[in-house]
């Protein structure tokens, strides 16, 4: 058995919380690595939907303990409400089932309104899409070293010298743009009205992972967003503040790059992305229509609709190689059904050149014009396929060819929203 890392291949949105349900059933513990609440998981079990945010797939499994790790930003008042909504649901969250790391940052007040202040003020055309959910200026002060952390709710007493270093920067921000400060007893009660409830969830995880490895424990390790949003990889500046490739599993949650031995890239059929940003292949026609109103492209979190295009496999094979990933698996292949021809993207043209690659500049970024490759569609349907005979011979023939296109194979093969529609070639945690 192995560890087993999931990751979003493209802009996220590709499917993870389905194929991380499927797989906690072989793990013992299911960890989040990043990110905020600004990302969300939709799980469909026995016809009943979990929308997640913060909380780990696995929380929602019977006998799975859930982790939430150090390199997550955590709104404590999300995360409660999201814990409420799970207990109306019939799931009970407890310390017995979830733990989070003392380590973690927490997102305050202070950020969200920073978040939404600075978009505001930003000029048309620079806005980065933000979904002022205050991730990015809570990783600014986690690198800055001025953050609030899980352990400092159970050291009330001790706090102040913290809060009035976070509001003599938050503040001078807040002169500059023309905002009323934040006075200190804001931040104060904020943290006295979250600290009973967060503190006996918190435990230094890293220390936690470690025991678990060494009793042989199969870990999941589960990311949030996509590959093209990583703040170093991604389509700079329109990502998000994290790095969501394969390698800020081990960061974090303080195991080492060795504890993860497969990594799995959840991988969509077509391509999607929400916010602003190049979009080399997307259809702003109906195409795109099509797409979206099929595979319900609305997002978990803000109900924001999703920019729909064609498969980009230039984009899939550099996010092959960014993550180290082992295998994919290839979600709503479903939303294809139906289209007489289906283009896929081998390449690009930048600037009378042919380049097999999405160049880091922004401006390179936006002038890169997609090189398709038409395939046949299909009149059958793929919808609900648990095996390969049950699919039409054109759709394997999609599958196979993208494969090839991007240079790794299909792990998993996802053809609805219900868990138990997947085909499985290779089971990551038997690699």
């Amino acid at each position: 058995m192995t560890n087993v890392a999931v990751i979003g291949s493209q802009w996220g949105d590709e499917g993870k919380g389905k194929i991380v349900d499927w797989l906690s059933e072989r793990a013992d513990l299911v960890v989040r690595f990043q990110g905020g609440h600004n990302a969300g998981h939709t799980l469909v079990i026995d016809g009943i939907s979990y929308k997640l945010s913060l909380l780990p797939s696995g929380v929602v499994r019977k006998g799975k303990l859930a982790v939430i790790g150090n390199g997550v930003v955590i709104d404590p008042h999300a995360l409660m409400a999201e814990i409420e909504r799970l207990d109306n649901q019939g799931v009970v969250v407890t310390p017995e089932n979830l733990r989070i790391a003392e380590n973690a940052t927490l997102i305050l007040s202070v950020h969200q309104e920073l978040d939404g202040i600075r978009e505001d003020a930003a000029a048309v055309g620079t806005k980065i899409g933000t979904t002022r959910r205050g991730i990015g200026p809570a990783y600014e002060d986690k690198v800055g070293r001025r953050a609030i952390r899980v352990l400092d709710l159970a050291n009330l007493e001790s706090i102040a010298p913290k809060i009035e270093r976070l509001l003599t920067h938050h503040n001078a921000l807040r002169r500059g743009l023309g905002q009323p400060e934040v006075h200190f007893d804001t931040i104060y009660k904020e943290l006295e009205a979250v600290a009973d409830r967060m503190v006996p969830f918190s435990e230094p995880v890293w220390k936690l992972l470690d025991d678990e490895k060494r009793k042989g424990s199969r870990i999941l390790f589960e990311g949030a967003q996509g590959t093209l949003l990583d703040i170093d990889h991604g389509t700079y500046p329109f990502v998000t503040s994290s790095n969501t490739v394969a390698g800020q599993a081990a960061a974090g949650s303080g195991m080492g790059p060795g504890s993860v031995g497969y990594v799995l890239g959840i991988t969509k059929a077509y391509t999607t992305r929400v916010g602003e940003g190049p979009f080399p292949t997307e259809q702003d026609n109906e195409i795109g229509q099509f797409l979206g109103e099929k595979g319900h492209e609305f997002g978990t979190v803000t109900g924001r609709k999703r920019r729909c295009g064609w498969f980009d496999a230039v984009l899939v094979k550099q996010a092959v190689a960014t993550n180290g990933i082992t295998g994919i698996a290839l979600t709503k292949l479903d939303v294809l059904d139906g289209l007489d021809e289906i283009k896929i993207c081998v390449g690009y043209k930048l600037d009378g050149e042919t380049v097999d690659y999405l160049p880091a500049s922004q401006g390179r970024q936006g002038r890169v014009e997609p090189i398709y490759e038409t395939l046949e569609g299909w009149k059958g349907t793929t919808v609900g396929a648990r095996t390969w005979k049950e699919l039409p011979a054109e759709a394997v023939k999609y599958v196979r060819h993208v494969e090839e296109l991007i240079g790794c194979p299909v792990a998993l093969l996802s053809t609805s929203p219900e868990r138990d529609d997947t085909i499985l070639v290779h089971d990551p945690f038997q690699d």
